[in-house]
């Protein structure tokens, strides 16, 4: 498939093992093809029927899946790993059709998520034995999944896979990126998840409210903004319903002098370019120590002006267009505005055409250096979601470390330098959820995920991540006569 040909036909709802049209409606959206500006699908927003009914049929399958051994869980997820590995080609063409991002990053994510699921299969055996030494994890029972307009199969695949512990799952795609999904719903019914244990509504805010503030969903789980974020918690909280929020990020970069300056520029780039920078922990204020600053900005700028933008589905690409065009205009828009504040545009900042014809009409800038950046700014306190890098400078490791954590936010953070013990003396006391020493955004499937602060709370990905997806049960059973003071 190529770039400009994909036209939708089928259901993007799935409901019971199998694509289904809602059986109501809430409006209707349409997605778009970043690359080209198409339109590749019309689909009809999930109405509180349908909601329903999805919901319905994941506590019919829950009762299923839960009764199942922990072995014949295990089997099912090796075995969607596998469906996942043999169809990696296609999956990740869909994504890139879909949300922009490259066919190169694609790939990856699409291995993180068949990781993902292969990480968590010894759980449900996990589960069992701590059941045998006298506490049980309860399953949380029938959870509803919202994702961004970022969103990937690995995520729902970190996500699902706590399903080991019994949970099924309504998940509400982002409608600017609803397709890619469907196809891993059909995944996990031929390894052979019960009809029902994982399905797919689509639709906009009514749908995930409706999602929220169903009285059978035990769980909910979102990605996105810090606004939506908490509309979240306050719907889910009159439910008691407890939730897991991964939102917004304003990561800090700090890169000291004594640093190996080409690994810091290419961790630089990693933290600020990867999917055109629509990436929650992107580290997007760039602290440099001054005496390497002008070393440090000209090889970044240096770096940055080869980054080929272009076709996603081509294999030289490493950045495509962003998610629609709102967004862009609205990235553009901070630009200009650092501009207007003082900042000093390095490269990039601008629309992007490329000279391929059927790609006119995308949605492409290209990826931008700032400097002359104060603290005070706003392309430094908010959240951009795009190729937007700000670079400022600092004395010293105290001063770096203040500045750093002056944020409501506190996703993620990265460190360079030579020295180990800087290092983790300066990881200590940054209030991150996600720290990187002389790396960035480097996640293997095995490390758990979240923020601090306004970037939210709970965790996706590790062992730990089971907790938040059950509830603790204490069994006491008395073997002999009980022991009355009466």
């Amino acid at each position: 498939m190529s770039t400009g040909t994909l036209v939708v036909s089928h259901s993007l709802n799935y409901r019971g093992g199998a694509r289904v049209e809602p059986a109501d409606a809430s409006g209707t959206e349409k997605a778009f093809e970043p690359a080209t500006g198409r339109v590749i699908a019309t689909f009809t927003c999930s109405g509180e029927k349908e909601v329903n009914l999805a919901v319905q049929d994941a506590k019919t399958a829950f009762k299923i899946w839960s009764k199942k051994s922990g072995m014949e869980r295990s089997r099912i997820l090796l075995e969607a790993a596998r469906i996942i590995r043999e169809r990696r080609d296609e999956l990740a063409v869909m994504e890139t059709i879909n949300n922009g991002k490259s066919i190169f990053e694609a790939r990856l994510d699409i291995d993180s998520s068949w990781q993902c699921l292969e990480r968590t299969h010894p759980a449900p055996r996990r589960i069992l034995r701590l059941y045998q030494k006298g506490a049980t994890w309860r399953l949380c029972g029938h959870r509803s999944v919202e994702l961004p307009l970022s969103d990937r199969l690995l995520e729902v695949c970190a996500s699902f896979s706590r399903g080991p512990a019994g949970n099924a799952m309504v998940f509400k795609p982002s409608p600017f990126t609803p397709v890619s999904v469907v196809l891993l719903a059909e995944i996990y019914t031929e390894a052979g998840v019960p009809p029902g244990l994982f399905n797919v509504v689509q639709g906009g805010a009514a749908t995930g409210q409706g999602l929220c503030q169903h009285r059978d969903v035990a769980k909910v789980s979102f990605t996105g903004s810090v606004p939506t974020g908490r509309k979240i918690m306050e719907m889910s909280a009159k439910g008691i319903k407890p939730v897991t929020l991964e939102l917004g990020g304003k990561s800090p970069l700090i890169i000291f002098s004594d640093c190996d300056l080409g690994n810091a520029v290419k961790g630089a780039l990693m933290a600020n370019f990867l999917t055109q920078g629509e990436v929650c922990c992107n580290g997007t204020r760039v602290f440099v120590q001054k005496e390497i600053l002008d070393k440090f900005t000209e090889e970044v700028v240096k770096q940055t002006q080869r980054i080929k933008i272009g076709d996603p589905l081509l294999e030289d690409t490493r950045m495509g267009p962003l998610i629609n065009r709102p967004h862009l205009d609205r990235v553009l828009g901070f630009v200009k505005l650092a501009k207007e504040q003082g900042a000093k545009v390095l490269c990039g900042g601008d629309p992007y055409v490329p000279e391929d014809p059927k790609l006119k009409d995308g949605y492409y800038m290209r990826p931008c250096v700032l400097t002359n950046c104060r603290d005070d700014m706003t392309c430094v306190k908010e959240e951009i979601f795009g190729p937007v890098m700000s670079i400022l400078s600092f004395d010293t490791e105290a001063e770096a470390l203040e500045r750093a954590n002056d944020t409501t936010f506190g996703l993620a953070a990265g460190v360079f330098t030579r020295d180990i013990q800087r290092a983790h003396r300066v990881v200590a006391e940054l209030q991150a959820g996600m720290c990187f020493i002389n790396n960035y955004n480097v996640s293997p499937v095995e490390l758990p995920f979240g923020g601090y602060k306004n970037s939210g709370f709970g965790r996706e990905n590790g062992r730990v991540t089971i907790e938040y997806y059950s509830q603790l049960k204490t069994v006491c059973v008395e073997m002999g006569d009980v022991e009355s003071v009466f």
